[in-house]
């Protein structure tokens, strides 16, 4: 099957992630850009066909970012979303300006004619506009396709060539139609086959390790047991095979049972190369002290980094690291597009270090959470192991606000091994994206055993997601919240009060660091 790609030139919309998964979700590969990245560079990645995502700017203002003009003279299918529905009727000669009345919320969108946009669409349906501005006329050539009450331009196609603008955002779950819109943007406009999996990543993927490689290379791998470091081990391995080693750090910063578990897996039982490094001490000294969460990271990052070339060294002629770096770790700490803002390092993206021995493998910087899932599942991996939660890589040291010290890991460590467990002996682990326990840098008034205590507060974080780009709080039962609580309370020593965090995300993060 011939290599797909639809590019999605980003302006800063809070939406752009989803229009990236919900065409991958459709069988073709898609990739996120800058929106103002000059023709020639969206050129060179040879894209068949373009997105143009919203954003929070205003087009017709000096400082609007804009897409390189020279896009529209290679007549490839091209989808215009809300203000890149404006950006293009702006740029090809018609106006844009502030509406009367702005639309934010569910609208009646009303078809004018006929669309292969909108093949298999109702006549009317209902939709999610999110826009402060409209287009006030189309250039030449263009065709009014749909409506709603308050924008007389809804949508809009192109008379000759495969360019169509809508107003709405299909790409939300308000939108109902949106998926079927996207659809025959992909199929019908772009006709491209689709086709593309998780099966065909992954065999592009070993492909890439392998020539990156080449046949005598060796690649180092950082195991902390999570889902991603794990699947990235066994790509690598799949890949290569003997010539990986993967090194298991013990910071001291784990979950309960973690380093045990993790040689048992895919050391004993599916016999990856394995070293495991107690780096306990080591870590904490670098913690020392150290309260700000961005240095954290960035103390943390930077000692792995030193572990590994050292562990290199030790093994001998190693050239690779292999990292399970994320799409949302990548877009976090450095913004794809206009208008979006850095939210946190993540230690492997913005805390290594300038000058780094090892080059970097990255095989699932382009993915999405429940995507690394799915391919961890085309590798065999086991279902308890791909279901596991989400663990940052500076582990428990983002879930203790302030200075880590070893005495309060072991109050967290414990603390957090409750929650999971009753999660899972209520069967709600597997109804829940990620949960976890966080160590407040507060103490608090307590009774136990009729005497006075003055002891911390654990605050126990619950979410439902889909990719970590945004997440909702889960709605545990009552009951279950009272057993963790009491749980934790009565069997760890130095703990008097739980909390329960209902925040989504956004305007929070996940990790409270």
């Amino acid at each position: 099957m011939a290599r797909e790609l639809v590019l999605i030139l980003d302006f800063g919309s809070q939406y752009t992630q989803l229009i990236a998964r919900r065409v991958r979700e459709l069988g073709v590969f898609s990739e996120i850009v800058p929106g103002t990245m000059p023709a020639a560079e969206i050129a060179r990645r040879r894209p068949d066909a373009l997105i143009l995502s919203g954003s929070p700017a205003s087009g017709y203002r000096a400082a609007a970012p804009l897409p390189d003009p020279e896009i529209y003279g290679w007549k490839k299918p091209l989808l215009g979303i809300c203000y890149g529905f404006q950006a293009t009727v702006q740029l090809m000669g018609g106006e844009v300006e502030k509406a009367p009345r702005a639309e934010y919320g569910m609208a009646s969108f009303v078809l004018d004619g006929k669309s292969p946009l909108f093949a298999g669409v109702p006549g009317r349906f209902r939709a999610w506009m999110s826009h402060g501005d409209e287009v006030a006329s189309l250039p030449a050539g263009w065709r009014r396709v749909a409506h709603t009450s308050n924008c007389r331009f809804a949508a809009a196609a192109h008379a000759k060539l495969p360019f169509h603008l809508i107003q709405f955002h299909p790409e939300v779950v308000h939108s109902p139609y949106g998926r079927q819109v996207l659809a025959n943007f992909l199929f019908k406009v772009a006709k491209l086959e689709g086709g593309w999996s998780m099966k065909s990543f992954l065999r592009a993927a070993i492909a890439d390790i392998r020539a990156k490689v080449g046949p005598g290379g060796h690649i180092l791998c950082g195991l902390s047991g999570g889902v991603d470091s794990s699947v990235v081990a066994t790509l690598c391995h799949r890949a290569v095979g003997k010539r990986l080693t993967c090194v298991m750090v013990n910071h001291g910063l784990l979950r309960e049972g973690e380093a045990e578990e993790v040689a048992r897996e895919l050391g004993a039982r599916r016999g990856l190369r394995l070293e495991v490094v107690d780096a306990r001490r080591r870590f904490l000294d670098r913690l020392a002290g150290v309260g700000d969460p961005e240095q954290k990271r960035r103390n943390i990052g930077e000692e792995f980094i030193r572990v590994f070339e050292e562990e290199a060294r030790k093994i001998g002629p190693v050239e690779y690291l292999a990292q399970g770096t994320l799409y949302p770790d990548v877009i976090e700490s450095a913004s794809a597009g206009f208008g979006s803002q850095v939210i946190k390092t993540h230690h492997n993206v913005g805390g290594l270090p300038e000058r780094m021995q090892l080059r970097l493998i990255e095989p699932l910087r382009l993915l999405f959470k429940d995507e690394v899932r799915e391919l961890g599942r085309a590798l065999g991996l086991p279902d308890h192991l791909v279901d596991r939660h989400p663990f940052p890589g500076p582990g428990l040291a983002v879930r203790i606000l302030g200075p880590v010290v070893e005495h309060d890991l072991d109050l967290l460590r414990r603390a957090d091994a409750i929650f999971i467990e009753e999660l899972r002996r209520a069967r709600w682990y597997g109804r829940t994206w990620q949960a976890f326990a966080v160590l407040l840098p507060v103490s608090t008034v307590g009774v136990k055993g009729d005497e006075r205590s003055y002891e911390k507060v654990i605050a126990l974080r619950a979410v439902n997601s889909q990719d970590g780009m945004t997440a909702d709080w889960t709605r545990l039962p009552p009951g279950l919240i009272a057993r963790v609580s009491s749980r934790i309370v009565n069997e760890v020593r130095g703990i008097n009060r739980v909390v329960m965090d209902c925040t989504s995300k956004p305007p929070a993060t996940i990790e409270w660091e």
